[in-house]
C-alpha cells in the first residue's frame, strides 16, 4: 500500500516537473535583466505569462502594465501626465525593479535613469526605466533569447551632436566662450 502511493506521488511530481518546466526556462531568462530577482521574475511570469498571445505588441502590455503616460488634453492644454493605473501586483513590483536597476553599476538602465531624472525627476525616470524592463521581458519571452543590454555610453554615441551642444551650452552659462569643431 505505501509502496503504490509512494509511486504516485514519484508520477505526480514527476508530472509537475514537466509542466512547470516553460516557467522555471522563462524565469531563468529573466534574472539576466539587471534588477531583476528571482522572486520579480516569477511576479513577471505569473502575471504575464509565458505565451503572449494576449499582447500583439510591446505597446499593449505596457498599456495593460499601466506603464504608459496618459494624453491628458483639452483645448490645447496639457493636463495630467500622471501614469494610469494597471495592473495592480505587477507594475510595483516593476517599479522596484526599476529602481534596483537605476542603482547597478555601468548599466544601460542607470544610464536612462540618470539622463530622465535631471529633466523629469526621480520617480518619472524610474516608472520609464520600469517600462525599459517590461519591454526587455516582452521580447526575451516572445523569441525566447538571451538579455542583451546595451551598454551606458548608447545614449552619448547615439546623440553626439546633441550631447556636444548641451555640454557647449552649459560651459556658457559658466561664463566661457565655447567654439565646438569636430576632431580629425
Amino acid at each position: 500500500m505505501v509502496e503504490a502511493l509512494e509511486r504516485t506521488i514519484g508520477e505526480i511530481e514527476g508530472r509537475i516537473g514537466t509542466v512547470l518546466a516553460p516557467f522555471r526556462e522563462a524565469v531563468g531568462r529573466l534574472t539576466q535583466i539587471p534588477g531583476i530577482d528571482q522572486t520579480s521574475a516569477q511576479v513577471l511570469v505569473a502575471e504575464i505569462g509565458v505565451n503572449r498571445g494576449q499582447f500583439p505588441t510591446v505597446g499593449h502590455l505596457r498599456s495593460w502594465a499601466g506603464l504608459c503616460p496618459r494624453l491628458d488634453e483639452s483645448a490645447g492644454k496639457q493636463r495630467s501626465t500622471r501614469v494610469r493605473k494597471g495592473a495592480p501586483w505587477l507594475k510595483p513590483v516593476l517599479v522596484q525593479c526599476a529602481w534596483a536597476a537605476a542603482r547597478s553599476k555601468n548599466t544601460y538602465f542607470q544610464a536612462q535613469f540618470l539622463r530622465l531624472k535631471g529633466r523629469r525627476g526621480a520617480k518619472k525616470a524610474a516608472v520609464a526605466v520600469a517600462a525599459s524592463i517590461l519591454t526587455a521581458a516582452y521580447y526575451i519571452l516572445r523569441n525566447g533569447a538571451s538579455f542583451r543590454e546595451l551598454d551606458p555610453g548608447h545614449f552619448v554615441r547615439h546623440d553626439k551632436a546633441k550631447v556636444a551642444a548641451r555640454l557647449a551650452r552649459r560651459l556658457r552659462h559658466l561664463g566661457y566662450e565655447v567654439e565646438i569643431r569636430v576632431a580629425a
